[in-house]
C-alpha cells in the first residue's frame, strides 16, 4: 500500500508529536484547574471577537471579489465563511475550508480562476497583516519593559522570513522563466491583486479590515489568558500573542494544535506567569475558536445537496 494514501495523517501526527512534546514538560492537572475556573465573562468576551474576526473576515472576502469583477452576497460570504473557519479549524493543513470555498463559488456559477483568486487574496491579506504585526512587536521587543525574547521567537521568524522570501522568488522566478502556462496564470493572479488593492480607496479599506481582524485575533487570545487567571500587559499583547497566533499559520497543522501550545508555553514565562497558564489559555483560545465557527456545520447542512448533485 502506497505511503502516499495516508499523508493526510502528516498534520494531525504534527500536532500530536507537539501536543506530547508540550505535556511531558508541563503540569497537566494545573491546566485542567485553571480550565475549570475560567472566568465565563472573559470565555464570553473571545467567544463575541471570535465572531467578529469571522464576519469580518467574510466581509473582506466579499470585497476583494467585488474589486475583481465579481457579486458575492454578504449573507452568503458570512454563511460561507463560518464554514470555511470550522474546517479549517478541525481539518490538516489549514485551508480545506478555503477550497471548499472556492467549490461552492465554482457551483454558484462563478469562474475557476476568478473564485481561487478572490480567495487566495483574501487569506494572503490575512497572513501578511499578522506577519508585519509579529515582525513589528520582534523589533519593538527590546524597548519594552517585557524581559529577554527567547531564542525560540528569532528561529520562529527566521523560517517564516526564509519561506516568506523562498515563495517570493519562486514567483517571480515562474513569471519570468516558467513554462508559458504557468506564466500567464501568475500574471493573472498579480493582476487581481493589483485591481484588489487598486489605490488609494481599495488599498486602505483592506488595509483597515485586515488591520482590525488581527485586532480582534490578538484580543481574543488575550481574553483567554484573562480568563484563566493570566492577565496578559500590554508589552505581552504586542508581541507574545501574534508570534503564538502566526504559528497557526504551519501548514503542517490542524488548526495550529501543538505549534501554538508549544509557543504560548515558552513565552507566557517571560511576562511572569508560568508555562501551565501559557498552554492552558492557547488551549483554551482553541476550543472558543472552533465553538465560535461552529455554526459553520449549518451552512454544510445547508449546501449539502449542492455537492451531492
Amino acid at each position: 500500500m502506497k505511503l502516499k494514501r495516508y499523508k493526510w495523517l502528516a498534520a494531525p501526527l504534527f500536532a500530536l508529536f507537539c501536543l506530547v512534546g508540550v505535556f511531558a514538560f508541563v503540569d497537566w492537572r494545573e491546566i485542567a484547574r485553571s480550565l475549570a475556573a475560567a472566568s465565563p465573562f472573559y470565555l464570553l468576551a473571545g467567544l463575541v471577537l471570535v465572531q467578529v474576526q469571522i464576519v469580518l473576515s467574510a466581509l473582506r472576502w466579499r470585497y476583494t471579489a467585488h474589486q475583481l469583477g465579481r457579486s458575492l452576497p454578504a449573507g452568503r460570504a458570512i454563511l460561507e465563511y463560518y464554514a470555511s473557519s470550522f474546517a479549517n479549524m478541525v481539518m490538516p493543513g489549514g485551508v480545506a475550508g478555503d477550497a471548499v470555498r472556492v467549490a461552492r463559488s465554482r457551483q454558484e456559477g462563478e469562474g475557476w480562476a476568478g473564485a481561487v483568486q478572490a480567495v487566495m487574496i483574501e487569506r494572503f491579506s490575512g497572513q501578511l497583516a499578522f506577519f508585519i504585526v509579529t515582525t513589528a512587536g520582534f523589533f519593538i521587543w527590546p524597548f519594552l519593559d517585557a524581559g529577554d525574547r527567547p531564542p525560540e521567537t528569532a528561529h520562529i521568524l527566521a523560517v517564516i522570513i526564509l519561506i516568506c522570501v523562498a515563495v517570493t522568488v519562486s514567483l517571480f522566478g515562474f513569471r519570468r522563466f516558467g513554462p508559458r502556462s504557468v506564466r500567464a496564470r501568475i500574471a493573472d493572479f498579480t493582476n487581481a491583486a493589483a485591481r484588489a488593492y487598486s489605490l488609494p480607496i481599495a488599498a486602505v479599506t483592506q488595509t483597515m479590515l485586515s488591520g482590525t481582524i488581527v485586532a480582534s485575533y490578538i484580543a481574543s487570545f488575550a481574553a483567554v489568558s484573562a480568563a484563566i487567571g493570566a492577565p496578559l500587559p500590554g508589552a505581552a499583547i504586542l508581541t507574545a500573542v501574534p508570534l503564538c497566533l502566526l504559528t497557526m499559520m504551519v501548514p503542517l497543522a490542524t488548526g495550529g494544535w501543538g505549534a501554538r501550545e508549544a509557543a504560548a508555553a515558552a513565552l507566557w514565562p517571560v511576562f511572569g506567569f508560568t508555562a501551565d497558564q501559557g498552554v492552558a489559555a492557547s488551549i483554551l483560545y482553541g476550543a472558543i475558536a472552533t465553538l465560535g465557527a461552529a455554526p459553520g456545520l449549518l451552512a454544510y447542512m445547508r449546501k449539502y445537496q449542492a455537492f451531492t448533485g
